[in-house]
């Protein structure tokens, strides 16, 4: 097994291994760096973040160089590139929720925890952030845990959660499954189930997200002419044939003809001009 001297700190599980070539096996082999991206999620399920050795591993599995592979890992941010703690908790402080207080969460979690932006506790449970957006703004402020969302958090709420995950415990989210740890999340980022009890979970809409379609309905406002029930196109179906195909060029020609006959006479052209207007006519019918 050819790890290098990066990865001599870290030699990969025979299961990674395993786990890595049936993430290969998902595509096709002359599309095999398509398989990079789970591949950083299975390195990072097992260190906790993407090391130099992670990177290596991606690019030996994968037939690509390490500048490739760095590339990537640094391009996405839930590519971690320095050790990352058990709970990713990431607050987000853009536009809306910020209105809303969530630089205020953020700031009093720092001063809680002692940390700052990407930094982890000394305990190694807790790293904090700062997210640009969650793409939960109905529910803000808002937080994550692990990806798990916690809604319309405050300073005190958003201290709980984290007090409790110090403790040992796994608060539940607002939406979503049971809390998992971050290397947990990263394997089923790879593409591996989760296989906990109680790992999968479903449920309604909130109200915020359902608010605009209930005013609509207690207006009576609907799209005119929508039928919920009509069926969706199958994307194997035959294309709709178009009303009016557009016209070749030999009938955009008999057409231009045909209006050149039937001009009335009282739009007759000098005759000194009937040869332009003739040739004019005709490359207009060409186009």
């Amino acid at each position: 097994m050819s790890v290098g001297a990066e990865s001599e700190r870290f030699v990969f599980s025979q299961e990674t291994y395993d786990r890595a070539k049936e993430i290969i096996a998902r595509y096709p082999a002359d599309r095999s760096r398509s398989a990079l991206l789970p591949m950083l999620h299975l390195v990072q399920s097992e260190e906790g973040y993407v090391s130099p050795a992670g990177v290596e591993f991606c690019a030996e599995q994968l037939g690509l160089n390490k500048a490739q592979v760095g590339a990537v890992a640094t391009f996405y941010t839930m590519y971690k590139r320095r050790p990352t703690g058990d709970y990713l908790v990431s607050v987000c402080t853009n536009t809306m929720c910020n209105v809303l207080g969530g630089q205020e969460v953020y700031d009093a979690l720092a001063e809680h925890l002692g940390v700052g932006h990407e930094e982890t506790t000394a305990d190694g449970k807790i790293t904090l952030e700062h997210a640009e957006c969650l793409a939960a703004c109905d529910y803000g402020p808002v937080m994550t845990v692990n990806y798990d969302f916690f809604d319309g958090v405050d300073p005190d709420t958003a201290q709980g959660v984290v007090d409790e995950l110090r403790a040992g415990g796994r608060p539940m989210p607002t939406r979503g499954a049971r809390l998992c740890t971050l290397k947990e999340m990263a394997l089923q980022l790879a593409g591996f189930a989760d296989t906990r009890e109680g790992a999968v979970a479903d449920g309604p809409a909130g109200d915020p997200t359902l608010r605009g379609l209930r005013l609509a309905q207690q207006h009576g406002i609907a799209v005119a002419g929508f039928d919920p029930e009509t069926p969706l196109r199958r994307k194997d179906a035959e294309p709709a044939t178009p009303a009016t195909a557009p016209a070749s060029g030999e009938a955009r020609k008999a057409e231009a003809a045909g209006v050149a006959a039937n001009r009335p006479a009282s739009d007759a052209k000098p005759a000194g001009d009937s040869a332009v207007e003739q040739e004019r006519s005709l490359k207009e019918a060409q186009k």
